[in-house]
């Protein structure tokens, strides 16, 4: 049993190492199998690409050959067309040569003609300084005077006819003038304007604000000047930010806006915190608190003249005047004065006295927002008046208090004599007594320089001078003359705020005796 066993393990060995050696064979030629087709594939795939190859490279060759022609027919063209260019330009520049030849040779000829009219001129005017000089030699003779005595005299009858030649030429011009009033009253006024803007906008225009200290400026101005943009642009306000110790100055046109400003920019200081954000925000506060000073004003003005009933809209243009300022007079504080002086004229001649304080009050409410909405202060108060429904007799006195319209009540008349009282008295606008005084006495100088005048009279706080002429040297041609030039020499040498009327008066007088 033993045998048979060891026979059959050997007989199985035997057959699982000729089945191992035939597994070993069939996998190495699988193998070799394998190995020859990949050579076989990577031998047409390096054919493939070799064909590919030659393919792009033939393509490429194309491309750029027919590239080659193409830039060498934009070149060709290129060069046509700038020969074309070149050759334009020279046949122009031919042109051109053969034109200023042409005007050289011209030139010429005129440098010619005219040295010859020029050599005809000198012979002329040899010829008329000899028949001058026998000229004067001959009438000597007739006349029996010196040169010199028969050139004074024709020249003082030359000077009276210019005289009053220019007198007629000046009385035809204003006759002109008057044709067109409306263009002459805005020339003036733009003058006017001109000339108070140049000494009195500064201090109309502007507010000064105190720093700290000047360490604040920077902060004002921000990271690369935010805050100053900022603050600028909300407020359109001017910030000035110079070399004045510890003060940064505020300037706007517009009164209120400055105020808006001066108090937005004291809540900042005062907080310390500056950046956009914050200026927006005081700003707005700033804006309410205003609103509410302005009723304040206009509700204690309403009190202090004692007129009662006002509508709301009314006191509050009442409270904006008290930011207004004209030729540096409180406006607020004007109207309570007219309206004073004008309750007390009502009452020395026994007339409506609320109606004339209450006009009074309201006389100049259009200067609340005339610098806003176009129009003239007198209209735009009466159009507001009437809108808030007032009386139309206080209506009609705002409308005329500056004689736009024919005055036709006699409470119109006392808030007209009171405004021109308030404003025209010594101290009320900008100048001092002083100044005031020293003004008009220029002012009379001035007039008195001329030959031929009598007496100067300056009236009405300066605004009008009436010059009295002695009869005899100035007739009514040369009033007016007269009348010119000292407007003139006043425009030249005085200083004076809107405009001064000059009246020139001549008078005649005829006196007899019966006997």
């Amino acid at each position: 049993m033993t045998i048979e066993i060891l026979i059959y393990f050997s007989i199985a060995a035997v057959i699982v190492f000729a089945l191992a050696v035939a597994y070993l064979v069939i996998r190495r030629q699988l193998a070799e199998q394998k190995v020859k087709i990949a050579e076989e594939t990577a031998k047409r795939i390096m054919e493939d690409a070799k064909r590919d190859a030659e393919t792009k490279k033939k393509e490429a060759v194309l491309e750029a050959k027919e590239e080659a022609v193409k830039f060498r027919r934009e070149i060709e063209q290129e060069t046509r067309d700038r020969k074309s260019e070149i050759t334009g330009l020279e046949r122009r520049l031919l042109q051109r040569e053969d034109h200023l030849e042409k005007k050289e040779k011209a030139l010429e000829s005129t440098e010619k003609k005219l040295k010859d009219q020029s050599d005809e001129l000198a012979k002329i005017k040899e010829e008329l300084a000899r028949g001058r000089e026998q000229q004067i030699k001959e009438l000597e003779k007739v006349s029996g005077l010196p040169k010199d005595e028969a050139k004074k005299l024709l020249l003082d009858s030359l000077q009276k006819e210019i005289e009053r030649d220019a007198a007629l030429i000046i009385k035809r011009q204003e006759e002109e003038i008057k044709k067109e009033a409306e263009k002459k009253a805005r020339e003036i006024l733009a003058t006017a304007i001109q000339r108070c803007a140049v000494d009195h906008v500064v201090e109309t225009t502007t507010s000064t604000v105190e720093l700290p200290s000047d360490d604040m400026k920077g902060r004002i101005i921000g990271r690369e000047g935010r805050n100053i943009r900022a603050f600028e642009t909300l407020t359109g306000v001017d910030l000035i930010v110079d070399d004045t110790p510890e003060a940064v100055i505020l300037s706007s046109f517009d009164p209120l806006r400055r105020e808006t400003a001066k108090l937005t920019l004291a809540k900042l200081i005062a907080d310390g915190r500056i950046h956009p954000a914050r200026v927006e925000e005081a700003y707005e506060k700033s804006k309410q608190e205003l609103k509410a000073a302005m009723w304040e004003h206009g509700e204690s003005a309403t009190l202090e003249c004692d007129v009662h009933g006002l509508p709301p809209v009314l006191i509050q243009l009442l409270g904006r005047l008290h930011y207004r300022t004209s030729y540096g007079q409180n406006v607020l504080q004007h109207s309570k004065e007219v309206s004073h002086l004008a309750g007390m004229l009502a009452a020395e001649l026994g007339v409506n006295v609320k109606l004339a304080k209450r006009a009074g009050l309201l006389h100049d409410i259009g200067k609340a927002i005339d610098q806003e909405v176009e129009g003239t202060h007198t209209k735009l108060g009466a159009l507001f008046a009437q809108k808030a429904g007032e009386s139309p007799e206080v209506i009609h006195a705002i409308e005329a208090h500056h004689e736009d319209i024919p005055v036709q009540s006699i409470e119109a008349i006392l808030v007209l004599v009171a405004d021109a009282i308030s404003a025209a008295r010594p101290g009320a606008r900008r100048d001092t007594l002083e100044a005031y005084v020293k003004r008009l006495e220029k002012l009379e100088s001035v007039a008195k320089a001329f030959e031929g005048v009598d007496r100067v009279f300056a009236i009405q706080a300066g605004r009008e001078v009436r010059v009295i002429v002695q009869p005899d040297k100035i007739d009514d041609l040369m009033a007016g003359k007269l009348a010119h030039d000292i407007a003139k020499k006043i425009e030249t040498e005085l200083e004076y705020p809107g405009e001064i009327r000059v009246t020139v008066i001549r008078e005649t007088r005829a006196q007899d005796v019966a006997k």
